[in-house]
Parts: structure tokens; C-alpha cells; sequence
């Protein structure tokens, strides 16, 4: 099996992992954002869409770094044996997609027209 990679969310105040698998993101691991002197958890979301069935998707909250790293990979390869290529294509062009849409709005065009296949 390709290893998950990491790679630190920029979009995010507080430590949160973007973990990849090969080009498509599988989801995340990440501190917690909760009441003042809670203690602190770390959260994961495991899976993608488009590319998979509601209810596929695992989430889990765990007191810290490494168990939440630990549930996720157990997730995944779940997650992953229930997978086709197919379902990575989703994914990579869902993403395409919106590449091109938001590349569309920023040259100031607000029409989908010719973004629709």
C-alpha cells in the first residue's frame, strides 16, 4: 500500500493535518477547537467525496496526536478496500473541475457556461 502523507493545513489557526494518499487528499487529523480549559482532543475525518457512499466517511476524537494518527490508519484501510480507481478519478475530477470554475470567476466571468461537460 502507498503511504499517507501529511502536510500542515495553511488555511488553519490551530495544528491540522492534511493527509494525502498519492495525489488525492483522504482527509485530516487536527487539534480540537473547544471551550477554554477543555482538555485537549485531536479530531480525524477519514475519506473523500466525490468517490464514496454517505455513511463511508469515519470520524473519531482522541486525546492526542498519535491515537488519533493510529485510528485514522485503521480507517483508511477500511476505507481504501472499498475503493475502485474509479473512485479516485471522481475525486481527481471533481477537483479539476473546481480548478476551472474558480480560474473562470477570477478572470471575471460569472457564467458556468463551458465549464459543464
Amino acid at each position: 500500500m502507498t503511504e499517507l502523507t501529511r502536510r500542515r493545513d495553511p488555511d488553519r489557526a490551530e495544528e491540522t493535518w492534511l493527509i494525502y494518499y498519492r495525489d488525492v487528499r483522504a482527509g485530516k487529523i487536527g487539534r480540537a477547537v473547544g471551550n477554554p480549559g477543555a482538555t485537549e482532543r485531536w479530531n480525524s475525518h477519514c475519506g473523500f467525496y466525490p468517490g464514496s457512499n454517505p455513511g463511508e466517511q469515519a470520524y473519531g476524537s482522541e486525546d492526542n496526536f498519535d491515537e488519533a494518527r493510529a485510528a485514522f490508519e485503521r480507517a483508511w484501510a477500511a476505507f481504501l478496500g472499498r475503493r475502485s480507481p474509479a473512485d479516485f478519478q471522481a475525486w481527481r475530477d471533481q477537483q479539476d473541475w473546481t480548478a476551472r470554475k474558480y480560474a473562470m470567476w477570477e478572470r471575471g466571468k460569472s457564467s458556468l457556461k463551458g465549464l459543464i461537460r
